[in-house]
């Protein structure tokens, strides 16, 4: 049985201000109107014979995941299953653990296809001939990796190195003879020139047993901790959320590193299908086709005398006047002004912002929920106005606020609260007061979104101030 795996976590620091901590690069969405972690699973759903996905991700991201995914007709009938990450730990030990479920699920001969929910393929077809020829490979014992034919001398991929064919392997499938690093511009023109490499795209496919195995071998450490955490976890449930406290100690390391480029069973399989990694602004432009000076535009823009330029707005009207080989990002609440040459150090705001303690780097204006979503209208000294979304049927925590007070205004539908001995609706039009120190509580009751204003007045407003005793979804803390 073929496996489709789906790797969802990186923030994509190259892609903010639209890809953040809270909100990272999978939920990005291309110019279609679907994020890059839709694609994924619609391209995993129409390889033949699927019958189930698993999806390996972060624990935070499941709620907002699993909304994605509830969006699309074609996944109906397909059994979702989800790995949930306490913390990011590379991708070593997300195979090993993927890899186990699959072992304890399935069996050993399950065959898992393990890819990235970040990247774009267009080609459907010629991305199922190419696992075709993967399920091949890993039946016979191989460990399998997929290589992109170089259009470029790109310096932003590491490569592979193809040997001979695999005998009655079918077209494309090759031995792999080494896997090199990020190459300097020279030697990416060499390996280019050479017809011999191949971009590393890191998308897997390998038999449960043959993985379980190279793993024993060349990274026992990474599997013996991936197993301490299986045991650990309470792996009954659905979705499984894995260990805090064990995976912790899972070494952070690429399934290249630990195992990739130390087996010699391995085997590439050269595809000729459009792909990308989506991995900078520059390639999120290629996505999108130039008008007659060169611009590529998402969203509403006016232009003068401006080429070359990739204008990305999806609220506001951005005008140009005079510039070239811009990259232009504007989100509610940021806007990332770069030289089209720059694109990769985009990641040095990130981490300025990071240090500093900008919450830009980790939240859009409006953030996802478990139970829906919030937007921040307006804040100053002492005060901040939010537009909340509860989703129907869903409810938020029952908590307190050591330092805020706050005002709600029902605008759409109804609400049921909480508010410290009380019970009680409040309506449309209506409103009610929560002071600070109340234990309280929002829910909606109804079969349509409740929407509300919500004003918060106190001496300190950070959403660390939340002291949380039941929730639903998880988010209390074990003392």
């Amino acid at each position: 049985m073929l496996i489709p795996v789906i790797l969802s976590g990186g923030a994509g620091t190259r892609l903010w201000p639209v890809s953040r901590e809270a909100h990272p690069k999978p939920f990005m969405r291309l110019p279609d109107g679907r994020s890059l972690l839709q694609h994924t699973l619609v391209r995993s759903a129409a390889l033949p014979g699927v019958e189930r996905v698993l999806t390996v991700t972060n624990r935070d991201y499941y709620f907002q995941t699993r909304d994605e995914y509830a969006t699309l007709p074609a996944v109906e009938q397909l059994g979702l299953d989800f790995l949930l990450e306490p913390s990011g730990r590379n991708t070593a030990p997300a195979i090993a653990a993927a890899t186990l479920w699959a072992q304890r699920t399935v069996g050993d001969e399950a065959v898992l296809m393990v890819m990235p929910a970040d990247h774009v393929i267009e080609d459907t077809a010629g991305f199922a001939v190419a696992v075709r020829v993967a399920e091949r490979l890993a039946a016979g014992g191989h460990l399998v990796t997929f290589g992109i034919r170089p259009t470029a001398a790109e310096t932003g991929y590491g490569y592979i190195e193809q040997g001979d064919a695999v005998k009655d392997a079918g077209a494309g499938a090759f031995h792999v003879r080494r896997f090199v690093e990020k190459p300097d511009l020279a030697t990416a023109r060499d390996y280019v020139e050479s017809g011999r490499f191949l971009w590393n795209a890191g998308m897997f496919c390998f038999r449960a047993s043959t993985m379980l195995a190279a793993l024993e071998a060349h990274a026992p450490e990474v599997l013996h901790a991936a197993r301490a955490c299986w045991e650990a976890s309470n792996t009954a449930l659905a979705p499984v959320a894995l260990d805090a406290e064990t995976f912790a100690q899972c070494p952070s390391i690429s399934i290249d590193y630990a195992v990739m480029e130390k087996t010699q069973g391995s085997a590439v399989v050269a595809c000729e299908f459009d792909w990308s990694d989506v991995g900078s602004w520059d390639s999120v432009s290629a996505l999108c086709a130039a008008d007659e000076s060169g611009n590529r535009i998402v969203g509403e823009t006016l232009t003068v005398d401006s080429h070359n330029c990739y204008i990305h707005s999806d609220h506001r009207l951005v005008a140009t006047l005079g510039v070239e080989n811009l990259v232009i990002v504007d989100t509610p609440d940021a806007l990332l002004v770069a030289d089209r040459h720059r694109c990769q150090d985009v990641k040095q705001i990130v981490e300025r912002l990071k240090g500093e303690g900008h919450e830009a780097y980790r939240f859009h204006r409006t953030v996802h929920r478990p139970w829906g979503t919030y937007t921040v209208l307006e804040e100053g000294d002492r005060f901040k106005m939010k537009r909340i979304v509860v989703k129907p049927g869903a409810e938020l925590s029952l908590q307190m606020h050591h330092h805020r007070s706050e005002h709600w205004i029902v605008v759409c539908g109804t609400a049921k609260v909480v508010n410290g001995e009380k019970e009680y609706l409040v309506r449309t039009d209506e409103s009610t007061y929560v002071p600070a120190g109340n234990c309280h509580r929002l829910m909606n009751p109804g079969v349509i979104d409740l929407v509300m204003i919500e004003v918060q007045s106190g001496d300190y407003l950070g959403e660390d101030d939340i002291v949380r005793f039941a929730d639903q979804y998880g988010r209390v803390e074990k003392n």
